[in-house]
């Protein structure tokens, strides 16, 4: 059954060859199945990924975050449908927050780009952050090659918020764009020296509502930046001799005003990172970095299921809300029980138990 997440073989021919309809269908189940948590489906999910691997990375991926209000949908659909009129496919992998009480999200970013949503040659993906940080689902990286084997040469993934997290997202696009209000204010002060030293492009949106306001924003964010050096990311060539200089730029994205000078930015970025090699060595920086945070999340995946670890979390969970055990110390216990020793057996590690502190 052609395209359906019980056949990735299918999928895949569907994701590379169908017509425009059904390749985003495709695109659709495809992100759909890396998404799932069962098991099977995970394993249909790698052998999907590894299969397409060589029809990816040819795309350019582009990272846009900035604060609510921002206008970020906004100026993701006006970029859109001025790329898709240049002949681009583009693909909008739209994040948004999930509730810490119901852990529900709105996902309303397809209805907020209702021109775009609808292009043929364009395609919305809105997922939950499902609490991750960085303002990015889980299974992000994984979608951005979806897209890319499926023949979108244009791939922008808008991020929740800002703020320290956001390396996240730096750290799986080619460019890192911020949007800025033109009151900028106290915003910019709290956020000036993590985000700010992320960013490769700063945009001053909504700047026909108060131009002087956008002037002086303008104006501030660069000297912002010449305090900081100009020093982002190691990958990011800023302040190098023959490097990238952050820019700043003022646009209004409701009235697609200063969208073809970004873009302009853009590609004059591009071009200085694939002539230097440094678009290369980025992603595999970025690869690496993704192959051990899957590791992570892996290990407490499997810590938190290893039978002995069960066992002995909850009394020992309740020996440190009572102050009997001080909490670096279960959690080395907890290890203890988790790590394998040399005969096979769970819990016969090198971690010391914990000891419980004498009943007064």
């Amino acid at each position: 059954m052609t395209g359906s997440p019980d056949d990735p073989t299918g999928l895949l021919a569907a994701l590379l060859g169908g017509a425009p309809m059904a390749r985003r269908r495709a695109m659709a189940k495809a992100i759909t199945l890396l998404e799932s948590t069962r098991p099977d489906h995970r394993r249909q999910a790698d052998a999907l990924l590894n299969a397409l691997l060589p029809y990816t990375g040819r795309a350019w991926r582009l990272g846009i975050s900035g604060v609510p209000g921002v206008g970020k949908s906004t100026f993701i659909e006006a970029l859109g449908l001025h790329l898709v009129g240049r002949g681009h496919r583009v693909a909008v992998l739209a994040v948004d927050p999930s509730s810490s009480v119901s852990g529900g999200s709105i996902l309303g970013d397809k209805t907020r780009m209702e021109k775009l949503s609808v292009h043929e040659r364009a395609f919305i993906r809105p997922s939950p952050s499902g609490g991750n940080l960085g303002g990015v689902a889980a299974k992000t990286r994984e979608a951005i090659l979806v897209c890319e084997a499926a023949g979108y040469d244009v791939v922008i993934v808008e991020t929740v918020g800002v703020g320290q997290s956001e390396t996240a997202v730096a750290d799986m696009t080619d460019l890192f764009c911020v949007l800025q209000l033109p009151n900028a204010g106290d915003d910019l002060q709290a956020i000036k020296k993590g985000i700010m030293e992320l960013a490769d492009l700063i945009v001053i949106n909504k700047a026909d509502l108060d131009p002087d306001a956008a002037t002086r924003a303008q104006a501030q964010i660069t000297s912002a930046l010449r305090l900081l050096g100009l020093h982002g990311r190691p990958d990011a060539a800023h302040g190098e001799a023959g490097g990238w200089t952050p820019r700043v730029l003022q646009l209004s994205a409701l009235q697609a005003s200063g969208i073809e000078a970004f873009w302009q930015a853009v590609q004059e970025y591009r071009a200085l990172q694939e002539a230097s090699g440094r678009l290369t060595q980025r992603r595999q920086r970025q690869a690496r970095a993704w192959m051990w945070e899957r590791i992570d999340a892996g290990l407490r995946e499997a810590f938190a299921r290893h039978p002995a670890v069960r066992a002995r979390l909850p009394a020992l969970t309740d020996d440190v809300l009572a102050g009997r055990v001080v909490a670096s110390v279960a959690a080395r216990e907890l290890l203890a029980c988790f790590e394998v020793g040399a005969n096979g057996d769970p819990g016969q590690g090198s971690f010391p138990r914990a000891a419980t502190a004498p009943t007064p």
